[in-house]
């Protein structure tokens, strides 16, 4: 059983529709990232929907993530937990940490392999979460 610390979760119920707006808009980023040809935007979208992935996997375990200081690597951890996958938190991490330091610390150049990378990452996780809500989760689909 996983374990949803009170410091960065709530508790709460959610309905089919918003579970599949979570995953709508994470869609709707990840096709924002296969369509652009500029790093920045494809590595951007890129983890704006890896995080979304996050959002909707934990919103199916009946938790809401809490907007504070190291959530997003706490949303990174449930995620590597619910699908069972080591490398979330290794990319997802990584992906934190340049997007952080484009955002705080002057930027940080994101060349086209990395940015594909990140986003043929993302994209796994993507169809590895389709599969864990067939799964798990059959009234949501």
């Amino acid at each position: 059983m996983i374990e949803f610390e009170n410091k960065y979760f709530k508790k709460f119920e959610f309905n089919k529709s918003q579970i599949d707006r979570y995953i709508d808009s994470a869609v709707k980023d990840l096709k924002i990232a296969k369509d652009s040809n500029v790093a920045d935007v494809k590595f951007q979208f890129s983890y704006n929907s890896f995080i979304k992935i996050g959002v909707a996997l934990i919103a199916c375990s009946g938790y809401k993530a809490s907007s504070r200081t190291g959530h997003h690597i706490k949303i990174l951890e449930k995620m590597a937990e619910i699908l069972k996958d080591e490398d979330i938190m290794l990319y997802g991490n990584k992906m934190r940490k340049a997007r952080n330091t484009e955002l705080y610390d002057g930027g940080v150049i994101i060349t086209n392999k990395q940015a594909e990378e990140y986003f043929n990452f993302t994209q796994k996780v993507y169809i590895k979460t389709q599969e864990y809500l067939k799964d798990n989760f059959k009234t949501l689909l």
